[in-house]
């Protein structure tokens, strides 16, 4: 796969994301995997602006969390997203480590579909945008 499938991005753990142990709650994983997607949409220029402009919506139909160990306050981690499915469903996994040891903090996925919105239905094949948008031919 192509580092165009591929991002990581560098966040700084803030004081509001984490509670009183100075861990971060686990619920702002799910943001920091949001933050590394869309900067992994924008680098094939098809963020959620694009999506909604080529007439589909891509909504988040699963997602997956493994924790296996805690961010704290303070700590800069990496996000880095990719794309590993694209045929009938964007799959995107995630890792998070800490920038500094690499040691493995969290890893998960999601997974989205194409809602046409013309007529609001799921396409149970990704539209060709996508394929273009990630330099590919629908095989």
């Amino acid at each position: 796969m192509t580092t165009l499938h591929q991002t990581s991005i560098d966040l700084q753990i803030p004081f509001h994301d984490v509670d009183m142990m100075e861990v971060v709650w686990h619920g702002h994983y799910v943001k920091y995997f949001e933050i590394a997607r869309c900067t992994l949409l924008e680098k094939i220029d098809y963020n959620y602006p694009q999506m909604l402009e080529s007439g589909y919506a891509w909504p988040v139909i699963e997602l997956n969390i493994r924790y296996v160990r805690p961010a704290i306050f303070g700590q800069i981690i990496t996000v880095s997203a990719e794309i590993i499915e694209w045929e009938n469903r964007l799959k995107i996994n995630y890792l998070i480590t800490d920038k500094h040891s690499g040691l493995r903090l969290t890893k998960g996925y999601s997974i989205q579909v194409a809602v046409d919105m013309l007529n609001k239905s799921m396409c149970f094949e990704s539209p060709e945008i996508l394929f273009e948008k990630l330099g590919m031919v629908n095989l």
